[in-house]
């Protein structure tokens, strides 16, 4: 059964393209018809790529992997924050932090500040500060939070990343490009989807298009992570009533190294000196 239907999106204006003077012709395959000079998009496509987005997605989030929701325009900023919160994923909806993804350690490091000031905080230090070096640092802290608060959970590379309007987020596309990450994103007529893996053709300026899409995809990942617990029940389960025998070989391991006596521990020692002895005298 299908996640998504004709009806919702057509309700929610997902079929509502750019005018046709500023369309890209790559869209050519995703475009109905046009209509008082706008472009209508081809809602039954529209269904088949959220079906085939949203198994993918599941897929990943089975996985245990982390999926990186971006959208900076203002129309759906809220909207990805909301969903991508709901099912503990990261997401970035200021602006995109140029080299996140190819520069990643750096912004780790960012990151980690936030925690080294929350520290200040807790241990007591800021009372030996100045008030204006305490004003310093709060703004600092307030001023990360704000870009990289939503990512701070985000350890390393997520596996995919999921974008609302691909030509605003351009930068974070050709960056996932260049690392090999799958990218999924809501594509208008007048974007490029050759550089998009899994293309979603369809309004990205209505919050209530992007709203439907994200509800789709959103329940397909928080289904992905639900029989994930499942299947990670099952396995400790399994694991309680046939113990691995793999656990007991370190500690064969311990009870002979006990069992060597000091003559053996003396022989060893003088054969590692007589090695180095060796390399000294050639």
């Amino acid at each position: 059964m299908s996640r998504i239907n004709f009806d919702t999106l057509l309700e929610a204006g997902s079929h509502f393209g750019h005018l046709k003077r500023k369309w890209n012709p790559a869209m050519a395959p995703y475009i109905f018809m046009e209509r008082n000079g706008i472009h209508i998009i081809d809602l039954h496509k529209t269904v088949a790529k959220v079906d085939e987005a949203a198994e993918a997605l599941k897929q990943i989030a089975k996985s245990g992997k982390r999926i990186l929701f971006v959208a900076t325009k203002k129309q759906a900023k809220q909207v990805v924050a909301d969903k991508a919160t709901a099912i503990n994923m990261p997401y970035v909806i200021e602006r995109w932090p140029g080299g996140m993804l190819t520069n990643f350690p750096t912004i780790r490091k960012a990151v980690k500040k936030m925690a080294t000031i929350d520290k200040l905080t807790s241990d007591g230090t800021y009372s030996n500060l100045s008030k204006r070096e305490i004003l310093q640092i709060t703004r600092q802290r307030a001023k990360l939070e704000k870009n990289l608060g939503s990512i701070a959970d985000l350890t390393r590379l997520p596996s995919a990343l999921f974008v609302v309007d691909v030509m605003k987020e351009n930068i974070a596309v050709r960056e996932a490009n260049r690392l090999g990450i799958p990218v999924f994103g809501i594509v208008d007529t007048n974007s490029d989807p050759s550089n998009v893996d899994f293309v979603i053709p369809a309004n990205d300026d209505a919050t209530k298009s992007i709203e439907v899409i994200l509800d789709a995809c959103c329940a397909a990942i928080a289904e992905g992570l639900e029989e994930r617990k499942v299947e990670k029940v099952d396995m400790e389960a399994a694991g309680e009533e046939a113990p691995a025998p793999a656990q007991k070989a370190p500690a064969r391991k311990r009870v002979a190294r006990a069992r060597m006596g000091k003559n053996d521990e003396e022989s060893l020692n003088a054969a590692k000196v007589a090695e180095f002895t060796t390399e000294e005298d050639a």
